[in-house]
This record gives C-alpha cells, sequence and structure tokens, in this order.
C-alpha cells in the first residue's frame, strides 16, 4: 500500500465529523477541511469497519 498524506487519525476525525453534520455532504465536508470528497467516501466504510 501506498504512503498516506493524512494520518489515520485525521481521517477518522473526518469521517466522524461527517457524520455529526446534519445535512453536510461529502463535498462540503471535505470543502471544509480542505480535503478531497473522495478521501471521505472511500474512507467512511473503512473506519467504521476497523475503527481507523
Amino acid at each position: 500500500m501506498g504512503t498516506s498524506k493524512y494520518s489515520p487519525e485525521f481521517r477518522a476525525d473526518a469521517v466522524a465529523l461527517y457524520h455529526s453534520s446534519p445535512g453536510g455532504t461529502y463535498a462540503s465536508v471535505a470543502k471544509d477541511l480542505g480535503v478531497n470528497h473522495e478521501m471521505l467516501r472511500t474512507e467512511g466504510p473503512r473506519v467504521f469497519r476497523t475503527g481507523f
């Protein structure tokens, strides 16, 4: 697996923020964080499966 630009903790926190934002979309939360929305979309299931 390649290196990641974001730490596992950042990814978990970003996904948690998305899930705690009523009416928030991947795109809107990603824009607020300055990350690509695909990171949230792909990390969401992994974070909840593994906890990180």
